[in-house]
């Protein structure tokens, strides 16, 4: 009865301590998740987004930047190489093999670029679709803001507000640590610094959101715009429908599927960090989660070259030119497009 009462006893009390253990005390983690699974994935997502993103760059080297729509994907194409260029330093720093002084550039910088890069891309890809909308939607109208010295002014602006919320926490995360070889973030940034990591967090979160509901918003009018066109006409009206419901699908799927999961679980994980009131099973729940949708986040840099094919009739054209590659069913979509209306011109760089 004494051994079973201790036994009971230390039951409830190791069950009273994980709900109720401090915020600054370390939780356990699934080091075989954290330090040998996400490392490798990653490992798979840079080598390829590094290779796909330098053989786009150096497409685009050759595409002269005549239209908004083709500075805008530039934008991205720098972004997403400079997003896997922070690939190294997160694996290193996630599987325990570097030194501590890794691990404090990662939650300094590296983790900080990382997320400029991804949120730039996030935005122009919403200057794009509203770039479309207004060629497509309104073709007569006539604006400053499609021509180019606007849209490479706008793209100076884009990247200057996207770093004027990154780079604070940077500067705020300024903390001194020991030789410790597991090192939460958190712990580097004082109380300035949580409060602009949380406040900037919500801002980050915002942006996708209100460029996702945008999105969603230009391209149906797009899509209502090209059917309703082509159906009245009745010419090549099934290839362009394929067509333009391909490129919008591209870009819809790669938001589904690489950026909506993360931000749905980023506010709970960024409450987690800042908030004391989580027990150690919901804090490494969480952290699991957002890996693992941060993962996706990151696989972005694979899918946006595909979406390039599909979206840039030049890239296309000089793709096929510098490489080996014969597209017969592009060529014959070109020349369609070619003879075609405005619209129908425009489904080609949807």
């Amino acid at each position: 009865m004494i051994f079973l009462s201790l036994s009971l006893s230390l039951r409830s009390y190791k069950m009273f301590n994980s709900t109720t253990q401090p915020p600054d005390l370390p939780c356990s983690r699934n080091t075989l998740i954290t330090q040998q699974i996400i490392p490798v994935l990653y490992c798979m997502v840079f080598i390829t987004g590094l290779l796909l993103n330098g053989v786009s760059g150096w497409v685009f080297f050759h595409v002269p930047s005549s239209k908004s729509f083709t500075v805008y994907l530039k934008n991205i194409v720098v972004a997403d190489f400079l997003m896997s260029l922070t690939f190294p330093f997160k694996i290193i720093s996630d599987s325990g093999l570097g030194p501590w002084q890794l691990n404090v550039f990662v939650c300094r910088v590296s983790a900080v670029v990382f997320y400029v890069n991804m949120y730039v891309s996030i935005v122009f890809f919403g200057l794009i679709g509203f770039d479309r909308y207004y060629k497509i939607v309104k073709p007569l109208s006539t604006s400053f803001i499609q021509s180019v010295n606007y849209s490479k002014l706008l793209s100076v602006v884009v990247w200057m507000l996207m770093l004027i919320l990154a780079v604070p926490n940077i500067i705020l995360t300024n903390q001194s640590v020991g030789e410790v070889k597991k090192i939460q973030c958190m712990k580097l940034k004082d109380e300035l610094g949580r409060k602009w990591h949380k406040a900037s967090n919500y801002i980050f979160v915002g942006i996708f959101w209100a460029v996702f509901l945008s999105l969603i918003i230009f391209y149906t009018a797009i899509t209502r715009k090209i059917f309703k066109s082509h159906l009245k006409s009745r010419k090549n009206s099934i290839s362009v429908k394929r067509k333009s419901s391909r490129n919008i699908f591209s870009i819809m799927f790669v938001f589904f599927v690489c950026f909506v999961p993360y931000h749905i679980a980023r506010i709970p994980y960024t409450k987690s960090q800042t908030e004391g009131h989580y027990s150690c099973q919901s804090k490494e729940l969480l952290l699991y989660v957002k890996e693992f949708t941060l993962l996706l986040s990151a696989a972005n840099v694979c899918l946006d070259p595909i979406i390039y094919f599909f979206l840039c009739q030049p890239f296309r054209e000089i793709l096929c030119k510098k490489l080996p590659i014969s597209l017969k069913t592009y060529d014959v979509d070109i020349a369609k497009a070619r003879r075609g209306n405005t619209i129908h011109e425009s489904t080609d760089t949807l």
